[in-house]
């Protein structure tokens, strides 16, 4: 059995908000443009994270209607996308667990504080959004 890809994990609402490019008048739309934007990501990585790797868009609010594409899953948080978030950097590195191997390397990408350090208590690293959203 082989060990699962590095996960990516991104804080949608979070991340598509760090810009003030008008995303409020169509948050489904900016979740869209950020979901298309982080596809390379799976083939190239990011700083902490050796390619290939698996990248997780997690969504909520009016931007739970967001598709995945090929190379970005999409997770539409029925609540909070901070604690579906954390659920799913707990099942990932427990299912990696359960198969006797390594942890799996999981990466969240968000500038919440809060969030950060819920994930890093479970053995996630962070980065903030400039990982995936080059200035």
């Amino acid at each position: 059995m082989s060990d699962p890809l590095p996960l990516l994990v991104v804080d949608g609402a979070n991340v598509v908000g760090s810009v003030p490019d008008g995303w409020w008048r169509d948050r489904h739309g900016a979740a869209e443009r950020l979901r298309d934007a982080l596809v390379p990501y799976g083939d190239e990585g990011v700083p902490g994270l050796e390619p290939p790797v698996e990248v997780l868009l997690v969504v909520e609010g009016a931007a739970r209607g967001v598709e995945p594409v090929p190379g970005v899953r999409v997770v539409a948080a029925a609540g909070s996308g901070d604690d579906r978030i954390v659920e799913l950097v707990r099942e990932a590195r427990e299912a990696s667990e359960a198969g006797d191997g390594e942890p799996r390397d999981v990466l969240v990408v968000t500038a919440d504080r809060e969030l950060r350090e819920r994930v890093r208590a479970l053995g996630a690293e962070v980065a903030g959004p400039r990982t995936v959203r080059p200035r």
